[in-house]
């Protein structure tokens, strides 16, 4: 019996090659960044550019993070066992949050750093700058394509997090050419420290929706398009034998699936069991959610039970009880 619990819950973790084949492609990225990271470090001590410098950090981080990622997608392969009965499957939602944060933390060191050269502007050797840059330019086209590979990866937030570092080290490396550019022909070093900050605020924009929608997962909110007041309502609707439904939770691993638990009340005790495949059969055809944990509640239910999702209207604590008693039904659990 516990083996096949383990079993169920362990499909949430499985990767198909899909995964496999995302994994392969984070890990070649992440070692051209950290080769070509070198470069640049070398690149910008010599040249005395910051736009190259806060691109080698960044590709410091992004090679960190994008190996952050590659251990991601091999952990969310890994089969559930009896510590961990979802598996890993969680750990590349982890990998976007810190990649996120990542993202953030380089951000902001870049404009700080930016608004320093501003203030003290240093002299900056544009040829060698505009080469390195033009190099890292490449590279970096070559990865994002590498990593896009023509797939919608708007449901893998890991994903998403591994591109938009490369789409960071792309932008860094334009803005280092710019500059480069800049520079020779006017002589206005300034180019450098402001485009690096155009950069950042950039990098800014897109880490704050992977820090979002990555710890929006990590809290168990409710997924996006899951309205939990149109299942309930549904649910009794679409089954005579429901009298109501109350105390709903649903939430995602990965952000991919969706997962819920609710309590039923049966009209008719002798056909109670009956509704649990019947409402497993409304949540996956009207709701499009295929997993799902029901209890049926046999005993009656007070106000608050009734008016869960709005408890705060009738007096009741934040678990959906009345604060005047806490009535624990005999229930079934599916």
């Amino acid at each position: 019996m516990s083996d096949l619990h383990l079993h169920k819950h362990s499909e949430h973790s499985h990767s198909h090659s899909g995964g496999q084949d995302a994994q392969r492609k984070v890990g070649i990225a992440a070692l051209i960044t950290f080769t070509f990271m070198f470069a640049e470090v070398v690149g910008g001590l010599i040249s005395g550019s910051l736009a190259l410098l806060a691109d080698a950090a960044h590709m410091l981080t992004d090679a960190g993070s994008l190996m952050l990622a590659y251990v991601g997608y091999a952990l969310a392969r890994r089969p559930a066992d009896v510590n961990r009965t979802f598996g890993f499957s969680r750990f590349k939602v982890l990998a976007s949050f810190v990649n996120g944060l990542l993202l953030l933390l380089l951000g902001i060191w870049i404009i700080v750093e930016a608004v320093h050269r501003i203030v003290e502007p240093e002299p900056v050797l544009s040829g060698i700058m505009f080469w390195v840059a033009v190099i890292g330019l490449l590279l970096n086209l070559a990865m994002l394509k590498l990593l896009h590979g023509g797939h919608d990866h708007s449901h893998d937030l890991n994903m998403q997090g591994a591109l938009m570092h490369v789409i960071g080290d792309l932008l860094g490396s334009i803005a280092a050419v710019a500059a480069a550019i800049i520079i020779y022909t006017t002589g206005w070093t300034l180019a450098d420290p402001l485009l690096s900050i155009l950069v950042a605020v950039i990098l800014l924009a897109g880490a704050l929706p992977i820090i979002r929608k990555s710890a929006h997962i990590l809290l168990q909110g409710t997924p996006a398009g899951v309205d939990l007041q149109a299942i309930s309502a549904g649910v009794v609707e679409a089954l005579p034998g429901v009298s109501a439904v109350h105390h709903i939770h649903a939430w995602s691993l990965t952000g991919q699936d969706r997962l819920i638990t609710l309590h039923v009340v049966p009209k008719d005790r002798g056909t109670a069991m009956d509704l649990i495949p019947a409402v497993r059969e409304v949540l996956k055809d009207r709701f499009g959610i295929d997993h799902a944990t029901i209890e049926l509640d046999l005993e009656p239910l007070d106000e608050c039970d009734i008016h869960t999702l709005s408890a705060a209207d009738h007096g009741c604590d934040h678990h959906g009880h009345s604060h005047e008693k806490h009535d624990h039904s005999h229930n079934t659990h599916s």
